[in-house]
């Protein structure tokens, strides 16, 4: 992950079309300013960035759906919950599966697992859009090579 620049999926490790589903590597960083308030002497990973993960990962699955023709963007979370704490140094998989496709919007489930357990989950809606410039298509289009998405 790199936090300081909201890039939280490392690696894609699944990716089934047919199931519209996606599971990616999140490998928490042993150290980041990010853990200085959070908390102090207990370091813990925000739940707002668990969440983000899971957008993330639903959003990688968008981009792949949509052959990079439209992009995806965070417009709302439902029904969030934390179970569980992910401490620095920690190997989160993060789990997109889109269950509805609207007009200019999809819906994804989300999920967090440390070591097998569920540490976090949410619906995800994501609004999709055309890129606005060709550069940033092209650095989605890096990104997903980045990770093993393409």
């Amino acid at each position: 992950m790199r936090l300081e620049h909201f890039q939280l999926i490392d690696r894609v490790e699944r990716l089934d079309r047919a199931g519209k589903a996606i599971v990616c590597r999140c490998q928490v960083p042993a150290e980041s300013t990010v853990f200085d308030g959070h908390f102090p002497g207990h370091p813990l990973l925000p739940g707002t960035l668990m969440i983000e993960a899971m957008a993330q990962a639903s959003g990688l699955m968008v981009l792949a759906m949509f052959d990079f023709r439209r992009m995806p963007l965070l417009i709302g979370v439902d029904k969030a919950r934390v179970r569980g704490m992910v401490k620095p140094g920690a190997s989160l998989e993060a789990e997109g599966r889109l269950v509805q496709e609207g007009a200019g919007y999809v819906a994804a489930e989300g999920h967090l697992t440390l070591e097998g357990k569920r540490v976090a989950e949410a619906e995800i809606r994501l609004g999709t859009l055309p890129f606005p410039t060709e550069t940033l298509r092209e650095e989605a289009r890096k990104f997903a090579r980045a990770t093993g998405l393409i």
